[in-house]
């Protein structure tokens, strides 16, 4: 009798093992398929809309060198400036059809604030496909030390007993700092005057000269005249405060809701294959939680993002409909 029970047990766990062996090997097959698929392509490219030098510029490059690592394809960049990034975006947009061997890193403000201010020969939202976010950052106010103000609140202050005569730089019209400022004059209620420039650094050298009395520039370039005292920070642009400047106010601690943070976002045009996608979704996203990665665009004060494709479809809407709102109360254009 217990040579035969042996025997049975022996039996059905042989029969139970084989009887797992295809559920095993569905789920096998299920995780296989989930995982991106090797993409069709040995080189790829990164557009980036702006010029060489620029944290966009360097956000891109520290990312394509940590996906040409992680995968063996290398991620060729190439600058294409001109019209805040719109040239970029209108050639990428029209030279279809893609095999998704091409992406472009975009910014806030060719993806939600052109549109409203010029006729543009592509859709943001209907010739794109959202990525990830790759950085978002607050921009930091300063003004130069000649100015003789030390708090935001002076600041607000100063501008409210000199209505248009308080002017504030920007990088150009429709740029991160251009919204800004232009969304501070509308919360504080203030007259400030618009300067657009052909770049950050003009902006900031005719600020640290004291031509110009404020300007939203980016952590970075800001840093080393902030330490040297020819500039003075007075609040951040975030709905909190940065990390980069933990003791200086964000603007947002006196007019609540105020948000006008610097992003920038990874996008396909569309056309690009799903399984591409993901492919760039997967890869991307690792290179922003990556420890070097992380550490390589802190230091250039740049804030990794990283995102699902709806997350950054999210914030696209929002802004859109943010920027959308001010830049027809204002009155802005695309020559002001």
């Amino acid at each position: 009798m217990k040579l035969f029970l042996n025997k049975w047990v022996k039996t059905l766990i042989s029969s139970s093992l084989f009887a797992l062996v295809p559920v095993a090997i569905a789920h096998a097959q299920d995780a296989k398929s989930q995982a991106p698929a090797k993409p069709p392509f040995n080189q790829s490219t990164m557009i980036i809309g702006f010029a060489p030098g620029g944290a966009i510029d360097t956000t891109g490059r520290i990312v394509a060198d940590a996906i040409s690592s992680q995968t063996g394809i290398p991620v060729v960049v190439v600058n294409r400036p001109g019209a805040g990034g719109n040239v970029a975006h209108q050639n990428l947009a029209a030279s279809g059809p893609f095999d998704g061997s091409t992406i472009i890193l975009s910014s806030v403000g060719a993806l939600t604030v052109s549109p409203h201010l010029t006729k543009l020969n592509y859709d943001p939202k209907k010739d794109f496909i959202p990525i990830s976010m790759a950085v978002n950052f607050p921009n930091v106010l300063v003004v130069p030390s000649s100015l003789n103000i030390k708090t935001f609140e002076e600041f607000v202050d100063y501008a409210r007993q000199n209505p248009g005569k308080v002017n504030f730089a920007s990088s150009g019209i429709g740029s991160a700092s251009h919204m800004a400022g232009e969304l501070l004059s509308d919360m504080a209620g203030v007259q400030m005057v618009h300067v657009p420039y052909k770049g950050g650094a003009p902006a900031l050298t005719d600020v640290i000269a004291g031509r110009v009395d404020s300007y939203f520039a980016t952590p970075s370039s800001s840093r080393p005249h902030l330490d040297s005292g020819k500039l003075v920070a007075l609040a951040t642009s975030g709905l909190s405060r940065s990390s980069q400047f933990p003791d200086i106010p964000a603007i947002s601690e006196f007019y609540p809701g105020f948000n006008a943070t610097n992003w920038y976002a990874f996008m396909a045009p569309k056309g690009t294959p799903k399984q591409v996608l993901d492919w760039w979704q997967e890869n991307i996203v690792q290179a922003l939680n990556s420890d070097n990665v992380k550490k390589r665009l802190l230091a250039a004060g740049l804030e990794p993002s990283p995102s699902s494709p709806e997350e950054l479809a999210k914030s696209i809407d929002s802004e859109y409909e943010t920027w959308g709102k001010i830049i027809k109360e204002r009155g802005i254009t695309a020559t002001e």
